[in-house]
Parts: C-alpha cells; structure tokens; sequence
C-alpha cells in the first residue's frame, strides 16, 4: 500500500498541502473555510452578537460528508462533565473523519481569555488583572496551564489573547484588555501567547484591529482613529504577539475604521498583516463577522458579496457556523462571481495549520490520552498567585491596613458575599451558566466575606448587603449602616456584575454612560462613609470607576480587578496583611464620571491648562500601587549622547526600607519634548518586578535602544528623530524618581517591521 504524499510526514507541510489540495473538490476546499457550532442557541439570550439572528441551519450528516474547518466550542456552549465531553468530541471528530474521502478532521477552538471556558475549568483573573500584575512570566506559566487542559482536552485553537489598547473606560470589554498602554498590553500579550502556543495550542489575537477605539465606547460603533494613533497605539502589540510571542492565528474584527470595516480591509488583513509583518498563519472571523458586513456595514449586498468582500480580505476561516462561506460562497464561484484561487489560498492556510497540528497524519488520533482535571491543584496556586499579584492597593493614607487581628469588621457590598463577583464575563460561570440555573458553578470560589473569616479567625465579622449592583433599591442601607456603626471598621465590597449584552455592569456590550459606580452603590458608600466609622473601600470591577468624591473620607481603598476564582483569599490576604500588594494600575483611575475618555497617552492639549476648566488629571495615575513596606531608589545615570541608531543603558538601585518583604515595580518612561508630530507627554517603554527582602538592594539596569522613541510621522513611516529625550525612572506615570537626558544624533532613521520592540531589562541583587 502506497501512502499519498498528503499523508507522509516525511515531507515538507508545504508539499503535503499542494498535493492534497490538487486532489479537493470545490465543496471540498470550500468546506474547510467554515465552522460548525453545534446546540448554538437561537432564542436571542446567546453568547455572540446577533446569535439568534445569525445562525443558520444546516444537516449536520449531509455537511460533513465534506469535511469540516472547524467545531465551535464544543465546551463552552452548554454545561458538560469533561470527562464526557472529551468522549463527544472524540466521536464528532471520529464522524468528521469517516465521512470525507480524505478523513480530515476539525480543528476544535475554544475561549480561553481567563481560563478554558468549560464547566468545571478553573477560572482565573481577567486579563486587566494580569496588566495590573506587570508580571509577564507569570502570565506566560498561566498560559501554558491553559494550553495543556485545552490539549489534553481536544482542543487546538484558543480564542485569546484581547490585545486592543483601552481608549475609553467606558467601554464594556474594558474587562477583557490587558490596560490602556500599548507596551504593557503587548508585553503582557505575547507572553500569553508563547504560553498557549508552548502547549501545542493555536493562539488567535483579537481583535484586529481598532475595536477598543469606538466611538462613544459602544460595542461595535465605528473607529475614527488618526493614521498615526493606528499606528502607534493600536497595532504594536500585535506585532507583540506575532513576533515575541509566535502567535499563529488572528481574529479580524467587527469595527470599521473611517468607513472601512476590519472583515473587508485587505490594506490591514493582507497588505499589512502578511506582506508587510510576513504573517504566515490563519485569519478567522469574529462570531458572525463576515454575515455583518451584509447585514451591519451595509457593505455587501448579499451573503456571496459578503463572503467575497472578507475572502478577498484576507479572512480564511467563517466563525462561529456556516453562513456566507458554504452555498451562497459555492454558487459564486461556480457562477465566476468570486475567483476559485481566493478558495484556494484560504484552503491552504487552514491545510498547513492542520498539518502542524498533525491532523493530516495517518496516526492522528482524538481520543484523550489521561483523564481531565481542568482545576487542579497547580492551576489553583497559579490562580491565587496572579490574583495576589494583581490586588492593587491605591490607597492607605493613615495606614489602616492591615487589619489588627481582632478587631471588630462590618462587611458590607453586594460584591461581598457573592462568588460570582470575582469572575469577567468570559468565565464559563458568568458567560454559560445564567442559562442554565439548575446546574452548580463546577469550581470552588471562596467570597471576600468568607475569605476574610478564614483569615481573621480571632476577628468579629458581621455582614450586611446593603444594596444590590445596579438596582435603584435603598432599603439595606439601614441595615447596613446599622453594622457598620457597630464596628471598628467597616470593608465596603463594591462593583460589577459581570454579563453580555447588558446583562451585566461590565462585559461584552455592557457599555456605559459615565464612571459613577452602579446602581447605588455610590450613595450606599456616602451613607457609610457618614457613620464617622474608617471605611475601607474594596472594588471588584471591570473597569476604573471615578473615585474623587470620597478622596480624604475613605480608610483605605483596594482595586481588584474580576481577580478570579482565588481572588477572595488574595483580597483577604491584602487586607490582612499575608500579602503585601505589588499590583500596579493598568488604568488610570478617574476623579469624576464625566471626564472621559481620557487614557494617560496624552498629547500637551491633552492635559489640564487654562484653556478649558475641565481637569482630565486622574485621581490615580496608570501605574499606581503601594505597598506595606517603603523603598528607597538611587541612580547614578545621567544620560548621554547616542546616535539615532544607538543605545543607552540606565540604572538604578532600589532598597527595602522596612520591615517586611514586599515588591517593587520600577517603570521607566519616555519624554520626547519636542517633535514632528505632538505626542504623549510620557509613555512606558520597559518595566520590571523586584522582589525585596527588608533591607535587601538590587540593582535594575534598562537596555534602552533609540527604536523605542519611534513614531510614525507625517507621512506615514515610522522614524527615529534626532533631538532631546528624556528617559525617567518612575514608580507610576506621574511619579517620578529620577530622569535621564539623551540627545539624538544623526539623520532621521526609518524603521521596519523588524525595529526593536521590547526594553530589556537585568536585575541584580546587591546584598
């Protein structure tokens, strides 16, 4: 028996490709371009955009006979044991297999943006809590813990990392971002990625590109970004990802940008994307991307124009099920309407990336290999590691906490005794199971409330909910208030509930007016604060709320953000003292509701002057944190004169002054004070964590090179100009602890793709 030279590994994937494509059918190439989402629901309560609307029907029997793209979320649609439904997988895949001629079968994908969404998977923090940590290793090991349950599990695809830059709090999806800087965001991004793809996993970046930009921060509204913001704040951490972090898939978006939208750009998913960053891997559609460009953008005409407009794009793979890519595609091409090489070139990304999955092998087989445990112990301390990582301490102006042991506690808050309020809205608790009421959460989730009895055992904890997240109802407030005057001190649990579509506070189509917390959840705080009792407000949010109107009233204030399911003993560990915080804010944290948007990347008019009586200053800068113990921080570097093509290395040296060990978070900014284009007054180009014993030193030297001053100017390209740069040693944007000065020499120096991106960094201990 001959093996046909498709299934040889032998051979190069490219070989295996072209040969087993000239062997394919039209419905056979074509079949391979679509996904399927089996028991997708269609009575308007769904997980998607427009899902009930969107899904069409199908014969799954007759479909098959085919081939198969893809198999959407066979996980994370409805509630499953694991263990069964790895068996389920397996047999669809079997079927898949056994009803082509060429037994191909499905990749298999799934959302994993803070942990594999499925029931009974463990549930970490949401990625604004990774930015909040500044720790990429860390993130990376969690990513790899994703990959492996998402492999062991059948699954080749993972719908994560989000790498859109916040634009505007407001937003819904705030939640899913990693913050509102590009370099953190692709910092932290492109870890995520080497972590799922060291697994075996396909990572897909989303969502390429602009989505975050909204106008208004509605979901899906249009993008009216400069040309140079595109450039410069929007796209670099994709480059992130693709080229530090070997992501091999990306997610085309739903927005439009000055009237072009993302499914149907071949300027951004080809020219760019691969001609320009020499991406070889696959373009899917967002849920239903490629169906909205008929019915949303108005900018096909049918089903077929759609198909046509995204293939031509660049979009190799219609997600979630089959729609424009199946018949309406077929009929188009047969009619001579959409050129068969368009098929083509799509087929053969999604054949080369199967074949890397070894799913062409003659020996591929899907049957799981050991049995599941997708929240294992391990999983669980890599969630409560990043969870405390992540807690940001903004405030402690009388030194509050920690808690004395035995004091006398009044928790109050709706987000306190509440397991659901440390999840985002892509846990499968949150985003499944509001359907499916009668089916337990399927991991544990320890409450603030609770968390905070574990640690405080010789403490009196009294509790009392006060309000709910965002109904109009008062009446607990006198309860509440009752506790609270009772106490020592009373921990005031605020936040969101997260949801889709408005189902929640924060999430995906959860946007927002303004930054005023839910509901009641402000005046339940003013009544609390009245008491005259210190009160320590504690957030579990999705995004910054506006904080100035009890600025000087507050004890203490504590940020988590959607801290996961070990995020109630992380919080508790914070106010007790076990965890000294070193979570530093991704996001700036607003004094008033209304003055928005506004992100930390500001040009000069950006800023406070006397040209407007609006002040957009936050009430706590992007980088922000503190901690129980002090630092102090030296540097000897003073700058230099280096060529628009050369570097500098700048030190410092920074010591534990107190009593016990803690975490420093050394950021370092640049200041460009004058140039072609304005630009922001500061913005980060390197960061890095040091873990100090009381009274230890270490020695943190930046390798900065003159690529990271880069910007795109008027023109278009991306330059270095010579001139007068600062590089400032900072523990937030807005605190400075010592400033370098270069000056650039040299002509103007254009950048390519293949420019620095990254600040590397030493750390030495010195005792």
């Amino acid at each position: 028996m001959t093996t046909a030279p498709w299934r040889d590994p032998a051979l190069p994937a490219a070989s295996r490709v072209d040969d087993l494509l000239s062997r394919m059918t039209l419905e056979e190439k074509t079949a391979q371009l679509y996904g399927v989402w089996v028991g997708a629901a269609t009575d308007g309560d769904g997980v998607a955009p427009l899902q009930s609307e969107m899904t069409a029907d199908y014969d799954w029997d007759e479909l098959i006979t085919h081939g198969l793209g893809q198999l959407t979320r066979s996980y994370g649609t409805a509630p499953v044991d694991p263990a069964l439904g790895a068996q389920a997988l397996a047999r669809a895949q079997r079927r898949i297999a056994a009803a082509g001629r060429f037994g191909i079968p499905a990749v298999a994908h799934e959302e994993c943006l803070a942990g594999f969404t499925a029931w009974g998977a463990t549930a970490y923090p949401v990625p604004l809590a990774w930015g909040a940590s500044f720790d990429a290793g860390l993130v990376e090991e969690m990513a790899r813990a994703i990959g492996r349950d998402l492999r062991a599990a059948g699954v080749h695809q993972g719908l994560a990392p989000v790498l859109d830059v916040v634009r505007d709090p407001r937003w819904g999806r705030v939640e899913e971002t990693i913050g509102e800087d590009p370099y953190l965001v692709g910092t932290i991004g492109a870890a995520y990625v080497r972590g799922l793809e060291s697994a075996g996993v396909v990572a897909t970046l989303k969502h390429f590109a602009g989505y975050a930009s909204s106008a208004g921060a509605r979901n899906l509204a249009p993008v009216r970004a400069g040309v140079r913001e595109f450039a410069d704040i929007t796209l670099p951490p994709f480059e992130f990802a693709l080229r530090e972090g070997g992501a091999r898939s990306v997610m085309a978006a739903y927005n439009d940008t000055d009237g072009v939208p993302a499914s149907a750009d071949p300027g951004l998913l080809t020219e760019l994307l691969r001609e320009l960053w020499g991406f070889t891997g696959t373009v899917v559609a967002d849920y239903f991307g490629i169906g909205f460009l008929e019915t949303l953008h108005r900018v096909a005409g049918s089903p077929a124009e759609a198909a046509h407009a995204a293939l031509e794009a660049g979009i190799d793979v219609e997600l979630p099920t089959l729609k424009c890519y199946g018949r309406p595609l077929l009929d188009a091409v047969r009619a001579g309407d959409v050129p068969e090489a368009l098929v083509d070139r799509a087929a053969r990304r999604v054949l080369l990336q199967k074949c890397e999955l070894g799913l062409l092998d003659e020996d591929w087989d899907p049957e799981p290999k050991e049995p599941l445990n997708l929240d294992s112990a391990a999983n669980r301390t890599l969630a409560r590691r990043l969870a405390e990582e992540s807690v940001v301490l903004l405030d402690n102006p009388d030194g509050l906490l920690p808690l004395a042991p035995d004091t006398r506690v009044a928790v109050v808050g709706p987000r306190a005794a509440d397991a659901l309020a440390m999840l985002g809205c892509y846990s499968f608790p949150s985003h499944v199971l509001p359907r499916h009421p009668e089916v337990p959460m399927g991991i544990d989730i320890p409450t603030v409330l609770d968390s905070l009895r574990t640690e405080l055992p010789d403490a009196k904890v009294t509790f009392a909910e006060g309000c709910g997240v965002s109904d109009p109802d008062t009446s607990g407030f006198e309860e509440a208030v009752a506790r609270a005057a009772e106490a020592d001190v009373c921990v005031a649990v605020l936040g969101d509930r997260a949801g889709l579509f408005g189902r929640g506070t924060s999430g995906e189509g959860c946007d927002v007016t303004d930054l005023r917390l839910p509901g009641v959840q402000g005046e339940l705080l003013d009544a609390l604060v009245s008491t005259g009792v210190p009160v320590i407000l504690v957030l579990l949010t999705g995004r910054p709320y506006a904080l100035g109107r009890w600025h000087g009233r507050l004890g203490a204030v504590v940020q988590a953000f959607f801290p996961g399911e070990e995020g109630g003993p992380a919080v508790a560990g914070v106010l007790s003292g076990r965890v000294n915080p070193s979570g530093r804010l991704p996001v700036s944290v607003p004094q008033v509701p209304g003055g928005q948007p506004w992100t930390y990347l500001q040009p000069p008019l950006g800023l406070a002057d006397e040209v407007s009586n609006l002040d957009p200053t936050p009430l706590y800068p992007f980088g922000h944190g503190r901690s129980y113990t002090t630092f102090t921080w030296e540097s000897d570097s003073t700058g230099a004169e280096i060529t628009t093509d050369g570097s500098y290395d700048l030190s410092a040296t920074v010591r534990n002054t107190g009593d016990r060990p803690g975490t420093e978070v050394v950021q370092l900014y640049l200041h460009d004070p004058v140039a072609s284009v304005t630009r922001p007054d500061v913005r980060l180009i390197g960061y890095q964590r040091l873990d100090l014993a009381p009274g230890e030193s270490t020695r943190v030297t930046f390798h900065f090179h003159a690529d990271l001053s880069a910007f795109t100017n008027r023109t278009g390209t991306r330059v270095v100009e010579p001139g007068a740069l600062e590089l400032r040693l900072a523990a937030s944007s807005a605190d400075v602890r010592h400033t370098a000065h270069l000056t650039l020499t040299g002509p103007v120096r254009e950048l390519g793709p293949d420019r620095r991106l990254t600040c590397e960094t030493e750390a030495r201990k010195l005792n």
